[in-house]
């Protein structure tokens, strides 16, 4: 039988020290690997150049539609001053007068002395209309005069109980508002994209993640009405990701939740493409993020005397997670601090104890600091870690925000990949896309290394937690396989297994692991088919 597909010329990646040299490929499955595929021959043969071939990546947590959605925008991701977002902001309200919002992302929080934002500073470019900036956390917004008072946001506002409004001296908002409680106070009155425009944003999302490897993704913030876009893509044959809705459950409404959500998973199982699309999921936002203080945690922050904002309670938190598992879906929670994880694994564990068993592979995200007991316990509950490796790293982010609120000795218990990786802990990478890189390459290489960019510091930060590059491959293709109840038929190179692949344009699996994240991507297929090619 000729095979539609085959891969020569390069390494052909199936897990830790594990090779062959040719891979084939036909009507969308894996059909032979090595010399066998080589004897079969095919329509198509594809030279790897001394690359390398891996299963395709998944992605255990990130936001597509708020990542397409800030395409749309003012272009000041990245940009490394105040002066430079003020600058694109001015130019974007300029080109769109017919505007009457400008709304974008993201900007980095590090730029400013605790994250503090002005208004008066965009007053000056943009007096007349509301402006409404998301930073890189996605958890903090930086807004105009105009967006405060459509809003009636003033001295007099009181901060909502799991939200922050910095004020000056005399109460008055500087701009900056922490949070979803806090600044849904003023993105409420922003004008929601079309569906039309939603749909759009999704693919080109998705056509971002298949450009850096990605064929299957979990959206961990699926609000109600958030699956349509999706199901609009996928009635045009336009989804060219494999992906999971994560169903955004909020404490002050959750039990009438539960019946949209029940419909809405409806609505994507009746799609009828189990493959492509579902909706499993459930996320939890249990605290915020420790750079605006808002992660909860067991000690107080070493620049303050609180212990964070847990959004849930943790007797609400158990109650709703063993409503939901009882209900099949699978447990997703966003925990940062230490105190956080320790509330979301209590959670799973009351469900485990309340239910009846079941596959139920709950995932706890973030974990950026927990206590040694409790990583024990992600064993213990075989609760699935969904890791941005590519946080762990002393960038501005780190020495400016996070640093100096959790002192030294916390600092350095963050993102404890080797330790979860001796105890035997189920990992997936993850990115929070757009929150940071969408790239599971450059997520791989920072574990690999706790390296920067520049390679500093010399040695890696805490070294001792560093995960080896071929064990960061395993997370985000078989881990990313497992959480998403996909491994039955993807997240490796074997013969009867979809041929999700990805060509790198090196082996980054030999040589200086810091030099892996120079590596390209040449090309992505998603049952074969290419979603991306360079």
């Amino acid at each position: 039988m000729t095979n539609d597909l085959l891969f020569i010329g390069g390494q052909v990646w199936l897990g830790p020290d594990r090779r062959d040299t040719a891979l084939a490929v036909s009507a969308g499955r894996i059909t032979a690997l090595g010399a066998e595929a080589e004897a079969a021959g095919a329509t198509t043969v594809i030279d790897l150049a001394g690359g390398l071939l891996l299963p395709a990546f998944s992605d255990g947590h990130c936001h597509p539609t708020q990542a397409g959605l800030e395409m749309f925008g003012p272009a000041i991701a990245g940009l490394g001053s105040v002066e430079a977002i003020l600058t694109e902001v001015a130019r974007y309200a300029a080109d769109h007068p017919e505007l009457e919002w400008i709304v974008g992302g993201t900007y980095d929080p590090a730029l400013v002395p605790g994250g503090s934002f002005h208004a008066s500073w965009l007053d000056e470019i943009v007096p007349d209309r509301p402006v409404l900036l998301h930073a890189t956390d996605h958890h903090t917004v930086w807004c105009n005069s105009a967006a405060l008072r459509l809003a009636g946001v003033d001295a007099d506002t009181p901060d909502p109980d799991t939200g922050m409004i910095d004020r000056f001296e005399d109460g008055t908002p500087v701009g900056t508002l922490r949070e979803p409680p806090a600044y849904s106070l003023v993105e409420q009155y922003a004008p929601e994209p079309s569906l039309e425009a939603k749909a759009e944003a999704l693919k080109l999302a998705c056509q971002a993640q298949a450009a850096v490897g990605l064929t299957w993704m979990q959206d961990a913030w699926v609000e109600e009405g958030g699956h349509l876009p999706y199901l609009a893509l996928l009635k045009r044959g336009e989804l060219s990701v494999r992906s999971d809705l994560g169903w955004l459950l909020v404490p002050d409404r959750w039990r009438d939740q539960l019946p949209v959500i029940l419909a809405q998973r409806a609505e994507v199982e009746a799609a009828g493409a189990p493959e492509l699309l579902t909706g499993v999921a459930v996320k939890f936002f249990a605290d915020g993020v420790i750079e605006s203080g808002t992660a909860e945690m067991l000690e107080p922050y070493d620049d303050s005397h609180h212990h964070g904002m847990p959004v849930w309670q943790p007797d609400e938190l158990a109650a709703a997670v063993a409503a939901i598992d009882a209900l099949g879906f699978q447990i997703h929670i966003h925990a940062i601090g230490d105190a956080a994880v320790r509330h979301s694994l209590d959670a799973i564990q009351q469900a485990v104890d309340t239910n009846p068993a079941w596959d139920r592979r709950p995932v706890i995200t973030h974990v950026q600091i927990a206590e040694a007991a409790d990583l024990e316990r992600f064993v213990d509950l075989n609760v699935t870690a969904a890791m941005q490796t590519y946080w762990a790293q002393r960038d501005p982010l780190m020495e400016l925000l996070t640093a100096p609120r959790l002192g030294p000795e916390r600092t350095d218990r963050q993102y404890q990949v080797g330790t979860m990786a001796k105890l035997g802990v189920r990992m997936s990478i993850a990115s929070d896309w757009p929150v940071s890189t969408n790239s599971p390459v450059e997520a791989i290489t920072v574990a690999a290394t706790r390296q920067t960019h520049e390679g500093l510091p010399e040695g890696g930060w805490v070294p001792e937690e560093r995960l080896p590059l071929e064990q960061g491959l395993l997370a985000a293709t078989a881990g990313g396989a497992y959480q998403g109840f996909t491994e039955g038929f993807r997240g490796r190179l074997e013969v009867g297994l979809a041929a999700d692949l990805v060509w790198l344009d090196r082996d980054i699996t030999v040589g200086a692991p810091l030099r892996a994240r120079e590596a390209a991507v040449l090309g992505t297929w998603l049952d074969g088919v290419p979603t991306y090619q360079a």
